[in-house]
């Protein structure tokens, strides 16, 4: 398929992230949220990352100005879906939402529209029967700072049609990325299957009282070479998002899960502390101490 309209649903860090980096590629990119007050904001996350695409990829201002002008804002699902030939879906880690969700997109989709989920942990075949398509529907996974790190995990299921999932991986590629086709349903796919063990167990250390946060950061930095540490990386994933995460779990029995959950909400979800998005989480930005000269000493 040629894809030339393409909606993202969703538009917190990197659904954002997502909207722009289709824009910036030459796609018409349509941007749906759930309010006025969320697309506003949106707005507002999307104008910091022409900055950052100066920066870091040496984009114009030309460049950058006319991805945000070929991006339309909507939040009503059916104006923004209605000429979509994708829809890329980062609404919350959650179950019920992400199923509410695809059943009142394929009543506005059209026929042909792909529906492709950014969801970083669950599983295509959990979500099939509620898209209404189950042949166009898929997995489309993207690491943060999509346009520095910019992997993109295609993952089918078993009733996924071949060249539906062919066609995504060349899309993928169009916009930018390394893509990364997985042939096989993977809880966690290939990224979080190595990341999330690692935040996990970080999160643990810190929660039953081992180590600080910053103590850990430094023994993974400096032992492995990695430029960041589990909590600046959850800094950047967004606080929010290992919550719903660890929640989950816990709602599943998982009694470290539970910990961790209301730790997170209660030291930093309560306090506003978000993670780079709002300035504060596990560091404060945009100086973290974990870039100082002196941090490893």
């Amino acid at each position: 398929m040629d894809y030339k309209n393409v909606t993202i649903a969703g538009s917190g860090v990197l659904g954002s992230q997502i909207a722009f980096q289709v824009a910036y590629k030459g796609f018409n990119v349509s941007v749906f949220d759930i309010s006025d007050e969320a697309i506003e904001t949106a707005k507002e996350r999307i104008q910091k990352l022409k900055e950052r695409y100066k920066k870091d990829v040496g984009a114009t201002d030309e460049q950058v100005n006319r991805a945000y002008e070929s991006m339309s804002f909507y939040s009503n699902l059916e104006h923004a879906a209605g000429n979509a030939d994708l829809v890329i879906e980062a609404v919350p880690e959650v179950m019920d939402i992400k199923t509410d969700f695809y059943g009142k997109l394929a009543r506005v989709a059209p026929e042909h529209t792909i529906f492709a989920s950014n969801s970083s942990t669950m599983l295509p075949s959990q979500f099939a029967d509620a898209t209404g398509r189950p042949e166009k529907f898929l997995m489309l996974h993207f690491a943060n700072e999509i346009w520095k790190n910019n992997t993109a995990e295609i993952m089918k299921h078993e009733r996924t049609d071949m060249d539906v999932f062919d066609d995504l991986v060349e899309f993928a590629k169009q916009i930018g990325m390394i893509a990364l086709p997985i042939y096989k349903e993977q809880p966690g796919y290939i990224l979080n299957s190595l990341l999330v063990p690692l935040l996990d167990a970080a999160q643990g250390l810190l929660v039953n009282g081992i180590a600080d946060a910053e103590t850990i950061d430094k023994t993974w930095m400096a032992a492995m070479g990695a430029p960041r540490g589990p909590f600046a990386v959850l800094d950047v994933v967004g606080i929010r998002t290992p919550y719903n995460l660890s929640k989950a779990k816990g709602e599943n029995g998982d009694e470290d899960a539970k910990a961790i959950a209301n730790f997170l909400k209660e030291e930093y979800l309560d306090k506003g502390k978000l993670g780079v998005e709002s300035g504060e989480g596990f560091y404060k930005y945009p100086n973290p101490a974990y870039l100082e000269k002196d941090f490893l000493k």
